[in-house]
């Protein structure tokens, strides 16, 4: 077993955590109104992209290991018809929905990346099929993070180092 092994379901696992917390944090900064804002027609607000992020998240984690990732009563089109659900609802579903990831993470072993898995009849290892969630989980969070950036405007509270603050976290001065 060499370290990339051992660590991946820890890193896994922390960028995961990563990931919630960003949204969780943004979540914690909105209001009803806001989370069913969307600049366009054509695009997603937070609300639709909380929903398709929970049903994504049931249905690739829920039996991982032992049935495809894309489960029949899955419908991923209804994911992206606003529910006008309320902030509390929505703040419920996002995390029952990370809930379902870590349930499904945390008792894996070494022994089981290799595994195969399928999502929508596609052939993965267990280790691909992390990879695949954690770089989809990033790209709609990221979503999240920048609209309700946009929306507070000078009211939001920063997730990372502030402006002008870089300095500030500097916690080893690079060295040649």
């Amino acid at each position: 077993m060499n370290i990339e092994e051992k660590n991946f379901l820890t890193l896994s696992l922390d960028r995961f955590e990563q990931l919630r917390s960003l949204g969780t944090k943004t979540l914690a900064q909105l209001n009803d109104d806001n989370i069913h804002w969307s600049p366009d027609t054509e695009s997603n607000s937070i609300a639709v992209i909380v929903q398709h992020l929970y049903g994504n998240m049931l249905s690739r984690f829920t039996d991982f290991l032992t049935s495809d990732g894309e489960k029949p009563n899955r419908n991923r089109d209804t994911e992206f018809v606003e529910q006008k659900l309320l902030l509390t609802e929505l703040k419920k579903r996002w995390d029952e929905g990370w809930d379902c990831v870590f349930d499904a993470i945390r008792p894996l072993t070494i022994s089981d990346l290799d595994k195969e898995i399928f999502i929508r009849g596609e052939s993965h290892t267990v280790m691909e099929a992390i990879l695949r969630q954690i770089s989809h989980y990033a790209y709609h969070v990221g979503q999240i993070v920048y609209i309700g950036k946009h929306l507070k405007g000078a009211k939001w509270k920063t997730l990372s180092i502030p402006r002008g603050k870089s300095e500030e976290f500097l916690t080893v001065p690079f060295k040649q």
